[in-house]
């Protein structure tokens, strides 16, 4: 056995077997060890213990009596089973180990600002996270997917976390599934139907009423983005960001928020939405600036941006996101759809131009480039857009 001790905490790192012939000197070991070390709390790693016999579980009961609060990671499905027969986890907390997948050689189907989403196999696909200690992130994304699910929005649930390298990720059965990209790529004649069926779940998805604090308010959010330009814009501009976005009314209708064609998905004939960290609530302004910065936007300045995200032209992207306003709003007013396009602008230009200072924007002919157009666009929009509700 070996240990760390971090943060505070002792981990033990058991491996092979502990049985009747060598528990006692495991426990003596273990013994030595927490006296030796200065520690809030005990851990045990198993992910190399192949087998734990009674004579080992009274090793683990004896050090739950110096720590009440023990928990065993990393079990393998063998040694939990042992755990489970024996009560153990009714006791204890314990934890599957995660199985070991690799993405080497797999396809990109998609990508966003938390992670990959690769196809394993026609059936399989696994979105892995950036973030090494992204569990978290993983758990709550699966219970953001899982709500969705159970109010009817059509998603592919995980039904797996994995180990990918020093990472993880969630696996997810997505039979033969295609994203709207691809499809749109390969059948640029049929882009009229793939936006109808793309813009037929957006309304769904903003149909959908939850309760108060089931998902993030994008409200809130898209405050702090307004709050965060005012070292940036000129003062009466950067209140009257503040007081546009502050006076947009509270909603409790469910948002994606990073709504864009590689993150839907056509099953057979059945419509997926995939990527469900990103979902929350909100008022629909919030997601058409995230979908004119996915279309257009981010792209402005250099429109391979989006061929290299999207996997369509530049073109294509804007058609997409007109049409998008047309159908979401049953409109071919021009001025309508200028002044919902307006209002989605200035949202996304404060997202757009918060983000790239923040990514040392400042510090690149790119960045300087991009700031400086949502700040040109950003103080003609507020000279002229006095609501930002449609």
């Amino acid at each position: 056995m070996n240990k760390k001790v971090e943060n505070d905490v002792l981990t033990l790192i058991l491996e092979g077997r502990i049985d009747s012939a060598n528990a006692a000197q495991v426990g003596a070991e273990i013994d030595s060890i927490m006296s030796e070390n200065t520690y809030e709390k005990i851990v045990i790693d198993a992910e190399d213990l192949v087998y734990i016999s009674s004579a080992g579980l009274r090793v683990i009961l004896k050090i739950r009596k110096a720590d009440p609060e023990l928990e065993i990671i990393n079990a393998s499905a063998e040694v939990y089973d042992i755990f489970e027969m024996t009560g153990f986890t009714e006791m204890i907390t314990i934890k599957k180990a995660y199985r070991r997948l690799s993405v080497d050689g797999c396809e990109v189907i998609g990508e966003g600002a938390n992670g990959k989403v690769y196809r394993l196999d026609p059936d399989t696909i696994i979105k892995v996270y950036l973030n090494p200690d992204c569990l978290p992130d993983i758990h709550r994304e699966r219970e953001l997917a899982r709500k969705a699910f159970v109010l009817g929005i059509p998603t592919a649930i995980p039904y797996d976390v994995v180990k990918v390298g020093e990472g993880y990720g969630s696996v997810f059965e997505l039979l033969n599934a295609k994203s709207f990209a691809k499809l749109i790529a390969a059948e640029p004649e049929n882009l009229d139907k793939y936006v109808g069926l793309y813009v037929d779940l957006l309304k769904k998805i903003h149909s959908t009423e939850l309760k108060k604090g089931d998902m993030p308010d994008m409200k809130a959010v898209a405050l702090d983005w307004a709050e965060f330009l005012r070292d940036y814009l000129p003062e009466d501009k950067a209140n009257k960001l503040c007081n546009l976005v502050a006076a947009v009314p509270e909603s409790n209708n469910m948002m994606h928020g990073d709504y864009h064609i590689k993150n839907v998905m056509m099953q057979n004939d059945d419509v997926l939405l995939i990527d469900m960290d990103t979902l929350c609530m909100g008022h629909p302004v919030f997601e058409f600036a995230s979908v004119f910065l996915a279309y257009v936007g981010y792209s402005e300045n250099d429109h391979t941006i989006v061929e290299k995200f999207l996997g369509i032209p530049y073109d294509i992207a804007v058609k997409i996101w007109n049409k998008t306003l047309r159908l979401y709003f049953g409109t071919d007013d021009e001025q309508k759809i200028k002044e919902y396009e307006d209002k989605a602008k200035i949202v996304g230009y404060t997202r757009m131009m918060r983000r790239t200072i923040r990514r040392n924007g400042f510090d690149t002919p790119e960045g300087i480039k991009d700031i400086e157009m949502c700040k040109r666009n950003l103080e003609d929009l507020l000279s002229r857009v006095d609501i930002l509700v449609f």
